[in-house]
């Protein structure tokens, strides 16, 4: 629980690339984290056994303490995952030791305690093989649908955002999660047991998972910055198969331009697009230009990308065409 609500001035929103592919290594594990995310592990099981995870689950036992070190709280909004990687390496040994140790006492199942005691015997070596195992689970499970996910997390965090202006700091807390709670004494995490958590000026981050759901995660120990993680909305769609355009439709655009139209049900950028539709992004490019072109989307540039989205005619066209 926060102690102080002048301490919520310092929140912010912000995602990580390695918090997402260590809680997707966490969906082999663990059946509860398995039912938005079938479609992908079906996509990935056959990547999944070409990679050695065994590192990554030790570390990840379903209760007891996690370690922080791996999933550095962003500094920025949207970190690069050499730079993610670049501060774990920054850890100090002694802090991946205390934590390593911190993990190991509550692991019952002896294979991880045995992985675990062999990490704990060389911090330094340790860390190495942990990032280069996320990397590689990084470049096999997540990397390639990074596009659509980066969406979903975007989308989140701009809803969230728009609560935030319209009802104020209570009213985005208190629509995260159930779990997360705005109490007279401040912001409560339940699965936190009510402890007492002393922000000072560190701040907090909120940061939107995909693979966290059905879970709310939260970072509260020095040196970590806190951070709450919890499910973005939109995870149940996140996997879903490409919008199907109506046969009126595509005989009027051509197929694939109306598998374009009819798929920018939020916006969209380019390479989003792209992995959610199974089109190569250069001719996703090419039919959003016409589409452009012809008054149905427009595109705004948000921040290093644009992204696109229907416009009245695109939308009642669609209506028009039984889309």
């Amino acid at each position: 629980m926060i102690r102080d609500p002048d301490e919520l001035l310092g929140v912010r929103f912000a995602c990580s690339p390695v918090w997402e592919t260590l809680a997707a290594v966490r969906t082999f594990a663990d059946d509860r984290d398995r039912t938005h995310h079938e479609p992908w592990l079906r996509l990935v099981e056959h990547r999944a056994a070409q990679l050695d995870l065994a590192p990554l689950l030790a570390l990840q036992p379903l209760r007891g303490y996690v370690p922080d070190f791996l999933t550095p709280p962003p500094r920025v909004p949207w970190p690069r995952l050499r730079d993610q990687f670049a501060e774990i390496r920054r850890t100090p040994l002694d802090q991946i030791a205390h934590e390593l140790e911190l993990c190991r006492r509550g692991v019952s199942d002896e294979r991880h305690r045995r992985r675990l005691e062999s990490l704990l015997a060389d911090p330094g070596a340790a860390r190495e093989l942990l990032v280069t195992r996320i990397h590689e689970a990084w470049g096999a499970l997540v990397a390639p649908f990074w596009p659509r996910i980066r969406t979903l997390l975007a989308r989140d965090v701009e809803e969230r955002s728009r609560t935030l202006a319209q009802r104020g700091l209570r009213g985005a807390l208190d629509e995260l999660d159930p779990r997360i709670r705005w109490t007279p004494r401040g912001l409560s995490v339940a699965n936190r047991g009510n402890e007492i958590v002393n922000l000072g000026d560190r701040g907090l981050v909120l940061m939107p998972s995909a693979y966290m759901w059905p879970h709310v995660g939260t970072v509260v120990d020095e040196p970590w910055q806190p951070t709450i993680i919890y499910p973005a909305r939109g995870v149940a769609e996140l996997w879903q198969a490409p919008t199907v355009a109506s046969d009126a439709l595509a005989r009027l655009l051509g197929r694939t331009r109306a598998l374009v139209l009819a798929s920018l049900e939020h916006p969209l950028s380019t390479s989003a697009l792209a992995a959610l539709i199974e089109v190569s992004p250069a001719g996703v490019s090419r039919h959003l230009l016409a589409l452009r072109d012809g008054g149905l989307i427009t595109g705004t540039r948000q921040g290093h990308e644009v992204r696109y989205a229907k416009t009245d005619l695109g939308s009642a066209l669609l209506k028009q065409c039984g889309g």
